[in-house]
């Protein structure tokens, strides 16, 4: 039940597109490059691996979206010590937008 869960949750992050100003805007990583984390991840994960799983899946990008409600949910610090790759938020919101 766990696993399924989990892949889920990997579905939307890893997902394809994010919505911005009403437009769909394709990510900066590649979705070869999404997929191939994904499957190393989940090759871990099925192992028993999941302190594996949750660092790789981590180098995905997180999406813009989800990372602003994480910032506002959970809080910068924690955000920032979670480890998820930030790139895409970066580049949607500007490199200051974790200060402001």
């Amino acid at each position: 039940m766990l696993a399924n869960v989990t892949r889920t949750l990997a579905a939307g992050i890893l997902g394809l597109y994010t919505v911005t100003r009403g437009k769909c805007m394709l990510e900066t990583m590649t979705l070869d490059e999404k997929l191939s984390i994904s499957r190393r991840a989940f090759e871990l994960l099925d192992a028993g691996d999941e302190e594996g799983f949750s660092r790789l899946l981590r180098t995905a990008p997180m999406p813009p979206y989800l990372a602003k409600i994480y910032k506002e949910k959970v809080g910068v610090k924690e955000l920032i010590e979670s480890g998820w790759n930030l790139s895409e938020a970066d580049a949607e919101f500007g490199e200051d937008w974790l200060s402001r």
